[in-house]
């Protein structure tokens, strides 16, 4: 019978299964964008620590090499071998992030295996000349598939941009990876000797760091104190010596808040497709209401119709997840590199080639799909079972009953708006105690939905009576009568959009808040930096040389400079940025100071730091009186913070200090950015130009005025949130489908009644006009609905969840383009969803109609 059923109503059961994949398609995408994107990290962590269980490293600027001369000397007994470590791209290998590692193939063969051996990242012997690899200037070693994959030979040389400049290297011999996870994980990975390395890096004598493989103490996961101890005392108080795990992690949080938030966000459409299970699956029932008496007269039980009910729903629910699951697949591509982008844009350089599939990905999703699907069919399954014969004969039942559901629907609803207010004010910085919070707020307002909707209807009725005569009577006043059946459909529109006015109004106000930000702390005319493969933040050192001609260029009349680097705490690692600029202390908003901000410099130049709110939030650090502690070439030093500051260039915060300190505490002249304040009357597109061209044979920097870097920065914001505003799409798009099935089943079930109004005498075009009429209220009724939920959404967005997802401070800008755009698009989107039922009411013949089952 629920074969029957789905194969008779092929328009229902489509609509339906369509709603369900797509809203497991986009979880299932994000899901996989994530674990693609998470999966890239720890290859790309797994290339470069192989075996180690233990690194030894100092920031800034890395180690001296005879360290590691000297703890080879020292007879440890532990297998050791230095790295140096950056970042490449070549316009042969498609500009994309390349890691750059110089190994010592004597000293490696313990932790990595490249030229041979097994491993968790292992590779056959090279083929070519290793001696060349060992001998030649600029020799490397790409994977067998990536050379494959760009047309590279033996022999052919390769423009290669490290740290800002191209150098010609040549390709010696070709990796071949030993089986798949090696074929990934070598797959953007250039190899070359350490010397070699330090060459094209500039950092000739110094390491990034030294691996260790530390055997393991009784205990699992520890080390022998003693071994410990004699190691720590071989070492430079500034140089660290941490497990590769705790490095790793700490990376691999940067990025939790952003994914939780995807995967709050991804779950909407899901969430949106259930009121369309519920609706349909509701619908179907009160269609059969009399054939479910009559079944029960003749002796069915109530666990029968129960279970005929779900089964139709886990028919549903099981293509849905299937479908969902595959479509999921094809949309994970579009994902992963948005997420990708975001990821390289705010956090960390991560290469991602392709999508990864994870089978628990998948199983996930499907059994998200199918759970949700059930839960969702329950409550209208039961209704059916529950209800006695004689009251399922009854109309006049199913009416009242309605009323009851709707007037415990509101309390319900009301209940549920207290308990996500009292949620989202308890203290804590849990994100999935927020989204709690926020989901039974949004729950709570589409409860109310019902209601509300019955009372606007009984007041729209007289002022579209005067417009539009008996139509504009007749259609408020079937709205209202079939609340049973059209409040779910308009619910889902109204979360729908209201979760479109919440993310607008939160975007617009985080991008006025960044405009602004922006204005305030951009005092220069032109900056200087060499390109990185991060967009926040410059880290590649600018030439002296370069440096040097930018001071006597014409026109300038001040030159301030900047060091952006990243440097060991207490901790774990922190971004400083040193500067001269002495106008900083007035160049910031601050949210709280020690000082006046005329006074701030004195206090940096003597030793005191700025932090920015990020790093604040984040530590935990009072307003006033805090402290940061930090490792310098001279030992552990302790930094008064003299005020915190907005910031919304990096989630993980920056400690601010003054450039004599920073290069007297670690002994570093190098720098990363520069800012030009030009003469009166300069031309600043001119003055760039020319430096432009100037800069080039020196080093490959970026030259960009003022108003151009600001530019820059927003279209980094505008990429970060563009998957946000696809996810937002395809939940509309749900909503959609949602409110079209509603009506297709609600036109279904009135066909008889638009049968007896055509043999009265209505006209084709009238039963367009009553359709239409009546889809245009539901869509008018779900945008005027959306605009306090999607203010009250946009509040939670913006006071709370991003605080405590990112520890930034947002202005509140609500502006009316949200909310008039919201409406706009909740009434198109009920009157295209009442095109297809108008048109097929139009064309029925009314004897058709009228002609019983």
């Amino acid at each position: 019978m629920g074969w029957r059923y789905l194969l008779r109503h092929p328009w229902q059961s489509v609509l339906m299964i369509l709603g369900i994949t797509l809203g497991v398609a986009v979880a299932v995408a994000v899901d996989l964008a994530n674990a693609s994107a998470s999966r890239a990290f720890d290859l790309s962590t797994e290339t470069v620590a192989g075996k180690a269980t233990h690194q030894i490293s100092a920031y800034p600027n890395g180690l001296d090499e005879a360290l590691y001369v000297r703890l080879r000397k020292q007879g440890l007994g532990v297998p050791l071998a230095p790295l140096v470590l950056d970042y490449a791209a070549s316009p042969q290998l498609g500009e994309l992030p390349l890691q750059l590692m110089g190994v010592d193939p004597f000293a490696d063969a313990p932790f990595r295996n490249y030229l041979g051996g097994t491993g968790p990242v292992a590779a056959r012997p090279a083929v070519g000349d290793l001696l060349a690899f060992l001998t030649q200037p600029g020799a490397i070693l790409l994977s067998n598939d990536l050379a494959q994959r760009y047309g590279l030979s033996l022999g052919q040389q390769i423009d290669l941009e490290v740290a800002g400049r191209v150098q010609r290297v040549t390709l010696v011999g070709l990796l071949q990876p030993a089986d798949n996870l090696s074929r990934r994980a070598l797959d953007s990975l250039v190899l070359a000797d350490i010397a070699t390395a330090q060459e094209l890096t500039g950092r000739l004598g110094r390491l990034d760091r030294i691996d260790l493989i530390l055997p393991e103490s009784g205990v699992p996961g520890t080390v022998p104190a003693e071994l410990l101890e004699r190691l720590r005392a071989l070492l430079p108080e500034e140089v660290l010596l941490q497990p590769v795990a705790a490095r790793s992690g700490a990376v691999e949080q940067m990025t939790a808040a952003f994914r939780i938030n995807l995967t709050a966000l991804s779950l909407l459409a899901l969430v949106v497709g259930l009121f369309l299970i519920y609706n349909t699956i509701t619908f179907s029932v009160v269609q059969r209401r009399s054939l479910f008496g009559t079944l029960r007269c003749l002796g069915v039980t109530r666990r029968e119709i129960f279970a005929l009910v779900l089964s139709e729903a886990l028919v549903v629910g099981i293509l849905g997840a299937l479908l969902g699951s595959l479509l999921g697949i094809v949309m994970g591509q579009g994902a992963v590199r948005l997420v990708t982008q975001t990821i390289n844009d705010l956090f960390f350089v991560v290469s991602v080639r392709g999508v990864q599939i994870p089978l628990g990905s998948l199983i996930k999703g499907a059994l998200l799909g199918i759970l949700a699907t059930s839960l969702t069919a329950a409550p209208p399954a039961w209704e059916a079972a529950s209800v006695p014969p004689r009251a399922a004969l009854s109309r006049s039942g199913l009416e009242s009953k309605a009323r009851r559901a709707i007037a415990l629907a509101a309390v319900v609803g009301l209940a549920l708006i207290l308990l996500g207010l009292i949620t989202l004010i308890l203290p804590g910085r849990s994100l999935i105690i927020s989204f709690l919070g926020t989901f039974e707020l949004v729950v709570g307002f589409a409860m109310l939905v019902p209601v509300t909707t019955g009372l606007l209807m009984r007041l729209a009725s007289p002022t579209f009576g005067r417009f539009w005569g008996t139509l504009g009577r007749m259609a408020p006043r079937n709205v209202a009568s079939s609340l049973s059946r059209t409040s779910i459909a308009v619910m889902a529109l109204m979360v729908a959009v209201s979760v479109a006015i919440g993310v607008s109004l939160m975007v617009g106000s985080f991008r006025r808040t960044v405009i602004t930000w922006l204005e305030e702390t951009l005092a220069g005319d032109i900056y200087i930096s060499a390109p990185g493969l991060t967009s926040t933040t410059p880290s590649t050192p600018i030439s002296a040389q370069a440096l040097d001609l930018v001071r006597g260029w014409p026109g300038v009349a001040r030159v301030d400079v900047l060091r952006s680097v990243t440097v060991a705490s207490t901790q774990g690692e922190v971004h400083v940025a040193a500067t001269d600029n002495y106008s900083v202390g007035q160049e910031r908003l601050y949210i709280a100071t020690d000082v006046s901000p005329d006074a701030i410099w004195e206090r940096m130049l003597a030793g005191a730091v700025l932090v920015s709110e990020p790093f604040a939030n984040r530590l935990g650090l009072p307003r006033h009186g805090g402290s940061v502690a930090l490792y310098t070439e001279q030992g552990l030093q302790s930094f008064q913070v003299a005020g915190v500051y907005y910031d919304y260039a990096s989630t993980q915060g920056t400690v601010l200090m003054a450039l004599p300190v920073y290069r007297r505490l670690w002994d570093d002249d190098e720098i990363t950015a520069i800012a030009l304040r030009l003469q009166p009357g300069a031309q600043v597109d001119q003055v760039s130009s020319n430096l432009q061209t100037a800069l080039a044979p020196l080093q490959r920097l970026l030259v960009r005025p003022n108003q151009a870097l600001r530019q820059e920065v927003l279209v980094v914001f505008d990429r970060t949130f563009a998957i946000t505003s696809a996810l937002q799409l395809l939940a509309t798009v749900v909503a959609f489908i949602g409110v079209l099935s509603a009506l297709l089943s609600l036109e279904l079930e009135r066909q008889r009644e638009l049968g007896i109004l055509r043999s009265l005498g209505m006209t084709v075009r009238q039963v367009w006009a009553l359709i239409l009429l009546e889809t245009g209220l539901m869509g008018g009724v779900a945008g005027l609905l959306a605009m306090p939920t999607g203010y009250t959404l946009a509040l939670i967005l913006v006071y709370i969840i991003n605080r405590r997802s990112f520890g930034w401070t947002l202005q509140m800008q609500v502006l009316p383009d949200p909310f008039i755009q919201a409406l706009l698009v909740a009434v198109l989107a009920a009157l295209l969803a009442g095109l297809y039922p108008a048109w097929r009411m139009g064309k029925m013949l009314a004897s058709e109609a009228l002609r019983s089952e």
